[in-house]
């Protein structure tokens, strides 16, 4: 309970110095230590009391699930604690996965602050050093990284939903099936089976113009099925300028996406009107800017059978009917991306097929690499499909576990195919520690000393320390001790599999971590670790706790 005296007056509790950065390394230590726990292939499963989740309970191994059920009930620890959920959570959204590595990773990066700052040191200076051999780690990390071929997919995929090679190999198909330009979402099941279907479809990088659209509050996003499309470049400033579209969607109940510029009242009335019922709307603007703008209309148009009113062609919008309209069998508008769905009501495959012709022959017209990549980018638009997999359980509680695997799986799988793969089992970031060394570099057949300031020995000696933290985490977790595994000589690249119980070459045995996962997973725990570090004062709502009898 907090309590106030006086209008505008809110009591605060203040912590200095060690004492405060005590109480946020304290709440690092209870939070990690629910969530390392679940790290790897000998993870444990995690039990969790939640109003959130169904039936107030959930047992689950995903890092972020257990990263949002904690709240401390220390105000300075819970600080800790929001700040390295929020680590997590940007791990998560960039690239799908490494909730647990960030976390584990903040940890060691918080204690090994602890232990090595010392009181003479320049604080800020050891946490700048930090910061440039974190970015050094991640640039050599991306040299090594390897290129992910179809036949890595499948184990990429099943590492990332938690070595269930099932469901990595349905992942593994849908992205077979939809290509590296595709797009894969997941969805619940309307029965107990998990199965996946593909589809034809395209994405535009623009969302809603207003959140007033969103009929998913879960997912933030507007979900329609069997849609009308408008597409136009004309900014609709007056709603009477399709309202010879908009009666006939009312009348008939039908669906509306428009895809077009439209003036602040115009979202207004739409958004009210959709809020109340009366219409099933949801407007985005045009994707891009300029030629490249008129270009991506073009295409959107041709992919779902619509006229293109543009401004360009000197089109009046008040002309349109609702002949005009193209149609998608799905649309899934978030706040910055759109999803269409394609559908044959409308659509003409021949027409779309000229239209990819057209554009591969711009592309081999074209010597500029810009000009060539928005060629493949608009022919990927086209001809790329989108897959869906359908997350099914026989209860509530086993759908909820096993569909926020598999949503981690399939942005694993997508960040393995932008970026590219690295050994698993932590052994990526244990080599970069153990390239790190000491102070020693070797010139010619010789090795020679060299004398760094005190503040840059302190930060490689907190950031070597904090790299081996996965890979002893992931051991710890299986009951066994680096030095009953591994040996002096083990080869690069080479490690010991959890699942088989053997040694060998990590990528080649599968055992295999995306570079973005763990590129991210380094920036996002170096970031909050350098923020708990170099707090000096901490600023809390006062609280008065009353025990009930």
């Amino acid at each position: 309970m907090v309590e106030t005296t006086g209008i505008g007056y809110s009591p605060k509790d203040l912590q200095f110095g060690a004492d405060g950065r005590k109480k946020l390394i304290s709440g690092v230590v209870k939070m990690s230590r629910a969530v390392k726990s679940t790290l790897g292939p000998g993870g444990n499963t995690v039990l969790i009391e939640s109003p959130n989740h169904t039936h107030g309970i959930t047992v689950t191994k995903d890092g972020v699930t257990v990263a949002k059920a904690i709240d401390l009930i220390d105000p300075s620890e819970n600080l800790a604690v929001r700040m390295m959920r929020e680590a997590a959570d940007r791990t998560a959204t960039a690239a799908g996965d490494g909730t647990t590595t960030a976390i584990v990773l903040t940890e060691a990066l918080v204690l090994g602050g602890l232990e090595h700052i010392k009181e003479d040191m320049n604080r800020t200076e050891v946490l700048r050093q930090m910061v440039d051999i974190s970015n050094k780690v991640v640039d050599k990390l991306r040299r090594k990284a390897k290129k992910v071929s179809s036949s890595m997919l499948l184990d990429v995929a099943s590492i990332s939903s938690n070595n269930d090679r099932e469901i990595g190999r349905i992942i593994s198909e849908v992205y077979k099936d939809v290509g590296k330009t595709g797009i894969v979402t997941v969805e619940r099941s309307q029965t107990a089976d998990t199965y996946a279907e593909t589809t034809k479809g395209l994405k535009i990088d623009r969302g809603y113009l207003s959140s007033l659209f969103i009929n998913d509050q879960k997912k933030d996003e507007c979900v329609f099925e069997d849609v009308m499309v408008l597409v136009a470049d004309i900014e609709i400033a007056n709603i009477l300028q399709i309202e010879n579209i908009l009666k006939p969607i009312i009348s008939e109940g039908k669906k509306l996406l428009i895809i077009a510029p439209c003036n602040v009242n115009v979202v207004n009335t739409l958004a009210a009107n959709s809020m109340k019922g009366n219409l099933k709307v949801v407007a985005v603007p045009p994707p891009n800017f300029g030629y490249k703008q008129h270009e991506l209309m073009h295409d959107i148009a041709v992919s779902v059978g619509a006229t293109y009113y543009s401004e360009k062609t000197g089109d009046d919008l008040s002309h349109i009917n609702y002949g005009d309209l193209g149609h998608a069998s799905k649309v899934i508008v978030g706040k910055d991306k759109t999803v269409i769905i394609r559908s044959a009501a409308k659509s003409d495959e021949k027409l779309v097929e000229e239209r990819v012709a057209q554009l591969w022959d711009g592309h081999k017209a074209t010597a500029k690499k810009g000009e060539k990549d928005f060629f493949l980018e608009r022919i990927a638009s086209l001809t790329g499909g989108i897959g869906v997999i359908f997350v099914g359980g026989q209860t509530d509680l086993e759908q909820k576990e096993l569909y926020d695997r598999v949503d981690d799986a399939v942005c694993a799988v997508r960040s393995a195919l932008e970026e590219g793969i690295l050994p698993g089992a932590g052994k990526a970031l244990l080599e970069e520690s153990a390239e790190l060394g000491d102070n020693l570099i070797t010139k010619g057949d010789d090795k020679i000393l060299v004398l760094y300031s005190p503040e840059y020995n302190a930060a490689l000696n907190i950031v070597r320390n904090a790299l081996m933290a996965p890979f002893q985490q992931i051991l710890t977790n299986a009951g066994l001790k680096p030095s009953d595994i591994y040996k002096d000589g083990t080869p690069i690249g080479h490690g010991y599999n959890l699942k088989t119980g053997k040694m060998g070459d990590l990528i080649q045995m599968g055992v295999i971590d995306p570079l973005k996962v763990t590129r991210c997973a380094l920036q996002n725990a170096v970031s909050v670790a350098v923020t708990i570090l170099s707090t000096n004062a901490i600023i809390t709502m006062a609280r008065t706790y009353e025990q009930s009898q």
